[in-house]
Formats: C-alpha cells, sequence, structure tokens
C-alpha cells in the first residue's frame, strides 16, 4: 500500500480520503453527503470535478515522488466529460499519468461508483511542472 499523504484541505472539506491503489496511484474515494450534493439524490458535477483534480493531483505528486522529485505543480488546462448521474453513495476516482516529461504532465482521471468499468466522469488534465528553488 502507498503511503498516505495529506490531502489538501478542499478534499477534506468534502471527506476525501485515500482508500486504495490501483497501479501504484491512489485510489480516493468521496462519501456522499449533504455537503456534495446537487439536485437531489445526485452528486453535484462540482464535487466530481473536484474528485477527478484530487485524484489527478495525488498521482502526478506519486509518480514524482517515484522519481525523487518534488517539483511544483500548476494546472494549465482541465476538461471534465460527465458520463452518468453520480448517485447518492459512494464514489472512487483514479489518476493515471500518461505523460510525465520535464515541464509537463498529462494525466487522465476516471470517477466511477459501483463499477470502475462504468465511470460516471472522466478528466484530461496538463500540469506544468516546476522545480522548487531554493
Amino acid at each position: 500500500m502507498i503511503d498516505k499523504p495529506a490531502l489538501p484541505p478542499y478534499a477534506r472539506a468534502l471527506d476525501m480520503d485515500i482508500v486504495d491503489e490501483i497501479h501504484g496511484a491512489p485510489v480516493i474515494g468521496m462519501p456522499f453527503a449533504d455537503r456534495v450534493q446537487g439536485r437531489p439524490g445526485f452528486l453535484h458535477g462540482g464535487a466530481i470535478s473536484g474528485l477527478l483534480e484530487i485524484a489527478a493531483i495525488a498521482a502526478i505528486h506519486q509518480a514524482l515522488r517515484a522519481k525523487g522529485s518534488d517539483s511544483n505543480i500548476k494546472q494549465v488546462n482541465v476538461t471534465v466529460d460527465f458520463m452518468r448521474g453520480g448517485l447518492n453513495q459512494m464514489t472512487y476516482a483514479v489518476g493515471e499519468v500518461t505523460r510525465l516529461g520535464r515541464t509537463m504532465a498529462n494525466v487522465e482521471a476516471r470517477a466511477w461508483q459501483e463499477d470502475r468499468d462504468k465511470p460516471i466522469a472522466m478528466g484530461y488534465m496538463h500540469y506544468l511542472i516546476k522545480a522548487r528553488t531554493a
């Protein structure tokens, strides 16, 4: 199991937590609650997008740590495709770093509920990688 780094305050505000890993990438879980509800009984699109973003960030940081890097990242582009309504149940997301270059990283994130093969949303994100300055 991967070591559980602290998630950012936004993730903690929505009760997100690292619940598992898939191919070394952290799986983020988010329980259904009033704070993430949009229309009655369904997740708000912003909460789903936030979950995808946190999963992408966790995946990039895990990949950077594996390379011995503590670089900063800055999000430069996000596209989210909503595929089905998120129901009032636990929701999971995982990011997959599809390219990790010297200055850019590309990540695909997938959110699902009961079946990982039936995503409720997919996110495609691009990050600028900047080495920390002393």
